[in-house]
């Protein structure tokens, strides 16, 4: 890849911003993988929908679009400021869909209230998975399926595990452990197993692999740094160790690279009761 010409961007960024996130990884990554996860969901007219760790709350939206007027959607999250961006994004689309401030391991909600749970790469942050599956088990009626997507462990994500690395380098050896975070060294077989001890009789786990584009290096590295603590040790670093990440950056991933940016694989489990 090319030297870079322009170190414009503007590395000053409101830590862990949910307008932020709603705006610049929503539509990069989670709105594509909302589009993968409804093509698997089955849903009706009629259905009650319930989206576990919905965040700015693409998952629900997507969803209340299909859902008719005798349906309903229903988003969780503990995260107040997500749900006032989701909120005020549904209403901007004018979607109809509640939203609860409540944790994914204690749903204010009876036995049997939903035919459909959905969760989009929320696992991981869950203090305690098996009680957040045993609670989405519980909600669930007979008949309905719950269906959730988890990041694979890093390795086989190639774009954030060369990010971690060098954020490892330049900036620090715990931010680029934070890169783990939504990619656990999890396999299928424990997740078989986390889902058996929460009391599901018959799961599929399958493997669904896409991608992921950004306009440049740095256009992957600034969008992370906006959406996550990342904000500030990357805003605080000197230019040149900021130069030096995006340089490092660049030339791990140059196989990645195209004319209109670079693109690599993204790869989930999807989790399905049967």
């Amino acid at each position: 890849m090319s030297e870079r010409t322009n170190q414009a961007t503007d590395w000053q960024f409101e830590q862990g911003s949910p307008e932020a996130y709603e705006e610049l990884f929503v539509p990069v990554i989670f709105s594509p993988w909302a589009d993968r996860l409804m093509e698997r969901a089955t849903i009706r007219d009629d259905d009650h929908v319930l989206d576990v760790a919905c965040g700015t709350g693409i998952v629900a939206r997507r969803v209340a679009s299909r859902v008719g007027e005798t349906g309903s959607v229903v988003g969780v999250d503990t995260d107040e400021g997500m749900l006032a961006v989701a909120t005020k994004t549904a209403t901007e689309e004018g979607l109809e869909i509640e939203w609860r401030e409540a944790d994914a391991t204690e749903l204010p909600f009876a036995d049997e209230r939903f035919n459909i749970v959905l969760c989009q790469q929320g696992l991981p942050f869950f203090d305690d998975p098996v009680l957040a599956l045993e609670e989405m088990r519980r909600v669930v009626a007979p008949g309905g399926s719950v269906l959730l997507n988890v990041g694979r462990p890093l390795e086989y994500q190639p774009g954030w595990e060369v990010l971690s690395e060098a954020l490892s380098r330049h900036i620090g050896d715990e931010w680029g452990a934070m890169m783990h975070g939504p990619f656990p060294a999890w396999d299928a077989a424990y997740l078989q197993r986390i889902a058996h001890n929460a009391g599901f009789d018959d799961v599929s786990i399958t493997i669904d692999i896409g991608s992921v584009r950004f306009s440049s290096v740095e256009d992957f590295i600034s969008r992370q740094a906006a959406t996550s603590p990342l904000a500030h040790p990357i805003g605080a670093a000197s230019k040149t160790a900021r130069d030096e990440l995006i340089q490092d950056v660049e030339d791990k991933l140059e196989d990645y690279s195209d004319d209109d940016g670079i693109v690599f694989p993204f790869e989930s489990y999807v989790m399905e009761s049967c």
